[in-house]
C-alpha cells in the first residue's frame, strides 16, 4: 500500500460503549489508518458523500466500513442498500459488524453485497480480537480494484 494512501476505518455504530471498544481494538491492532466514528446512517452517506458535516473532509473512500445493523434513523442494511446502488460507493467494502443473530439480517445482508458479516461476540476479549483481525485485513491487507 503507498504510504500516501492511509484510508479511514469507517466505523458506524449507535452504542458508544460498543464504538469505544471497537476503536481501543482497532488502535491495538497498531493499525496506522484513521477511525472515523459515526452514530448512524444518515452520518455514514454524509460522510461517505462528502455531504452535511462532512461536508469540508477530504474527498477519499475509506479503506472498510465496519456497519451495525441496527440503528436509528437509517439502519445498516438501508445503508448497505444505498452503497450498493450508488456507483460512486458500490465498491467499498463494508463489513457488518453486528449482534443481530437473525437469519434473515445475515441473509439480506450478504443479498445486499456485504463483503463480510461479524456476529460481536458478547465475550470482551473475542470483541477486541474479531476487530483487531477485521482492521488488518481490511486496512492493511485488502487491496480495492481500480475505480475504472
Amino acid at each position: 500500500m503507498n504510504k500516501k494512501e492511509l484510508r479511514t476505518v469507517l466505523l458506524v455504530e449507535d452504542s458508544l460503549a460498543d464504538a469505544e471498544m471497537a476503536m481501543d481494538a482497532l488502535a491495538e491492532a497498531h493499525l496506522a489508518n484513521p477511525v472515523v466514528h459515526v452514530e448512524d446512517g444518515v452520518e455514514c452517506l454524509d460522510y461517505l458523500r462528502c455531504t452535511g458535516a462532512w461536508a469540508g473532509r477530504e474527498p477519499g473512500d475509506p479503506a472498510v466500513v465496519l456497519l451495525d445493523i441496527k440503528m436509528p434513523r437509517m439502519d445498516g442494511l438501508e445503508v448497505l442498500t444505498r452503497m450498493r446502488h450508488d456507483e460512486q460507493l458500490r465498491r467499498v467494502p463494508v463489513v457488518i459488524l453486528s449482534s443481530s443473530h437473525e437469519e434473515s439480517d445475515l441473509a439480506r445482508s450478504w443479498d445486499l453485497g456485504a463483503n463480510a458479516y461479524v456476529i460481536k461476540p458478547v465475550d470482551v476479549d473475542q470483541f477486541f480480537e474479531a476487530v483487531r483481525t477485521l482492521g488488518r485485513f481490511w486496512a492493511v491487507l485488502n487491496e480495492a480494484p481500480d475505480a475504472g
